[in-house]
């Protein structure tokens, strides 16, 4: 649980923080960016949205109009995946399969709790737990190391399926307690702040907190571009 660690998911990677462990988008990061980061020792996780639609990825053609949902608030040009569909699970494991062919170590699949949110599908926490599993059993399968990205109401029901957290803003919801089984577990929690940049007392107070509960916290920009990082450790 000692792992440093960075994300990054927009602008040119920049490879040059004392981190253990870095979250990079499977799509736009260059084979050689992985292979160099792993060439020195550390561990790169790829990252891909497994719960929403994304109009500029490069597999967007193969979703259906079946498939996607609501939009995303804030995020515009993506919408909810209707996750129980057999097509959205399909393109999905061709996405774990190109991480496992870019040599990623491991994958960071978010937006897995579109269930508590407005999707415009009926999903529910079964359904939403039957879908996660399903993803995570297909990531293992293939040697991949997988994260929870947030959806922390199913910690219990996911953790033995995971094999770390990758969480945003808990301390903004009251809930980095729910993550404490995976620190009981000895799997490591990587949490992101958004809120601290402006505020150093703030920013030690919250590292405090961090620490004391064993989580790995960085404050970031919302767009994850590298544009500032101020690290707990």
């Amino acid at each position: 649980m000692e792992t440093t660690w960075q994300i990054q998911l927009q602008g040119a990677t920049n490879t040059g923080y004392q981190a253990d462990l870095y979250i990079l988008d499977l799509f736009d990061t260059p084979q050689s960016v992985i292979t160099d980061l792993q060439a020195s020792g550390r561990k790169v996780i790829c990252y891909f949205s497994a719960g929403t639609y994304e109009e500029w990825r490069e597999d967007e053609g193969r979703f259906t109009a079946a498939d996607k949902g609501g939009q995303l608030d804030n995020w515009p040009g993506e919408r909810w995946l209707n996750t129980r569909s057999t097509n959205v699970r399909s393109i999905m494991v061709d996405r774990l399969t190109l991480a496992a062919e870019k040599g990623c170590d491991g994958v960071d699949p978010d937006n897995v709790d579109g269930y508590s949110n407005q999707t415009g599908f009926p999903l529910t926490y079964d359904s939403q737990l039957d879908y996660n599993r399903f993803l995570f059993n297909q990531a293992q399968s293939m040697g991949l190391a997988v994260s929870l990205k947030n959806d922390v109401e199913q910690v219990a029901d996911l953790i033995d399926y995971v094999d770390f957290a990758v969480n945003e803003s808990c301390h903004e919801w009251q809930e980095c307690h729910r993550l404490l089984p995976f620190v009981e577990a000895g799997k490591p929690v990587f949490h992101i702040d958004y809120i601290y940049s402006q505020d150093p007392d703030g920013h030690a107070i919250h590292c405090q907190h961090m620490g004391s509960l064993g989580y790995r916290s960085l404050t970031l920009p919302v767009a994850l571009d590298d544009s500032y990082r101020f690290s707990c450790d």
